[in-house]
């Protein structure tokens, strides 16, 4: 990974905002690139030393030069899975009985956890609680479903279990902006975005606990079946099994974010609304653990005023690919394969919304129906997922054209997406994600 200024900043000035509440120390000295010490052993790491931390090229990793004496332990790890598991109905479901259970908790006990991967890990826990559940409630996902193959071992639990609890291990290293979901990114947090997962792969890597397998899984994490992720935008056999696991495990544990309304229906209607990305089999399995009745009982859902005056205008949108865009643009091979590509994707999304009946011609034949209140639900929920798909399509867009600095989009493209914008924005409520994640479950670009 390069050691740049801009790859430290965020989680020296992370480790030293940590060493302000919880007891961080140098459990080694730490030295510059040309051998000169900069922190004695045993020394504190607070916001004092963050000036100094940065104004050198440091010899090893922070991570690997620093300690905390409440580190997280394969037994702490175990206790906050089983926390989870006790907390969250969905998660009790994947440990009904007692044996499942067990073995679940002794595969996330029994991740290996090199110092400089726990001491991040504790860094995760103590200044970014958000990051470190999600990373539990990935871990635990992505175990079951291994459980679920055909002639599965132990060895193979624990490999799933090790990439959904270090997926996202680069979002600690990234600016802490991305963790808010926000809805607008500059180009430097779209960087960010875009190659955490090469950032999380390159933290892992570094320890030769982990099998070639878990690394590329972390690495393969935003990558969609259909080939709308990131960084490489693979898809299909390119994706390895582990990959296709991760990839929806931390999907459904962002479902669960705290403040999430209505996780089981969210999640639900997600995963009918994206069979074009995600494992089919693996998704059937999780569907069976969703009981969305509950959520109707206990939570209290924000009604769209009218959801199907909004899913014709998704429509709408989305019947405009492939935009015509010889008058004024550079089209260069890439580009034109690109856009193809976001072509193709806006048509699955399309045929996605068909599939579940929310197509304006299907929407039309439901009548006084749209006013009962569990339609009302699904249409909503439908439509809240249906804009952030295209939201995602639009940032798709935007990355497969790569504008240079001063150069502006071609007039259809440009329209295109301020009709993307205005629409979005009339949806106020935000998504939870994992790490930004651009596709679904995922954080957002």
């Amino acid at each position: 990974m390069n050691d740049s200024n801009d790859d430290r900043t965020h989680f020296t000035q992370t480790v030293t905002e940590m060493g302000e509440q919880h007891a961080v120390v140098a459990s080694r000295a730490i030295f510059n690139s040309m051998g000169v010490k900069i922190v004695d052993q045993g020394v504190s790491i607070n916001r004092s030393l963050y000036e100094r931390l940065m104004q050198h090229k440091l010899q090893a990793p922070l991570e690997e030069s620093v300690s905390s004496p409440n580190c997280v332990t394969g037994e702490s790890l175990k206790r906050a899975a089983a926390f989870i598991m006790d907390d969250v109905p969905f998660f009790g479901r994947l440990g009904l009985n007692p044996a499942s259970r067990k073995l679940l908790l002794s595969v996330i006990e029994t991740v290996p956890l090199p110092d400089a991967m726990a001491f991040q890990l504790t860094v995760a826990r103590d200044v970014r609680p958000e990051v470190y559940m999600n990373l539990l409630r990935t871990a635990l996902v992505a175990a079951w479903l291994a459980s679920k193959s055909n002639r599965v071992s132990r060895f193979d639990l624990g490999m799933a279990a090790s990439a959904g609890l270090l997926h996202d291990i680069g979002m600690l290293h990234v600016d802490p902006v991305l963790l808010q979901g926000s809805n607008r990114l500059n180009r430097e947090l779209r960087r960010q975005l875009y190659s955490h997962p090469l950032l999380s792969t390159a933290l892992v890597e570094r320890h030769h606990q982990y099998p070639r397998e878990v690394v590329r899984a972390v690495s393969e994490h935003q990558e969609y079946l259909d080939g709308s992720g990131y960084p490489r935008n693979l898809s299909g056999d390119g994706i390895s099994p582990l990959g296709r696991t991760v990839t929806l495990a931390q999907v459904v544990a962002a479902m669960f974010a705290p403040g999430r309304n209505a996780p089981e229906m969210q999640l639900s209607v997600l995963l009918r609304m994206n069979t074009h990305r995600y494992d089919p089999t693996m998704s059937t399995q999780i569907l069976t653990l969703v009981q969305p009745q509950l959520d109707v009982m206990s939570a209290a859902i924000v009604l769209l005023d009218d959801p199907v005056a909004l899913l014709g205008e998704i429509d709408n949108i989305l019947a405009q690919l492939p935009l015509d865009l010889e008058q004024d643009a550079v089209l260069t091979p890439a580009r034109r394969t690109g856009m193809a590509l976001v072509a193709d994707h806006g048509g699955k999304l399309r045929r996605a919304l068909a599939g579940v009946g929310a197509v304006p011609d299907q929407l039309a034949q439901l009548g006084e129906a749209v006013h009962d209140e569990s339609v009302r639900i699904e249409l909503t929920l439908l439509t809240r997922e249906a804009s952030w798909q295209l939201r995602t399509l639009g940032r798709e867009a935007r990355r497969r054209w790569r504008s240079g600095v001063d150069e502006i989009y071609p007039s259809n493209l440009r329209s295109w997406l301020d009709q993307i914008e205005k629409l979005t924005a009339k949806l106020a409520e935000p998504r939870p994600e994992p790490a930004p994640q651009d596709a679904p479950g995922a954080m957002a670009a």
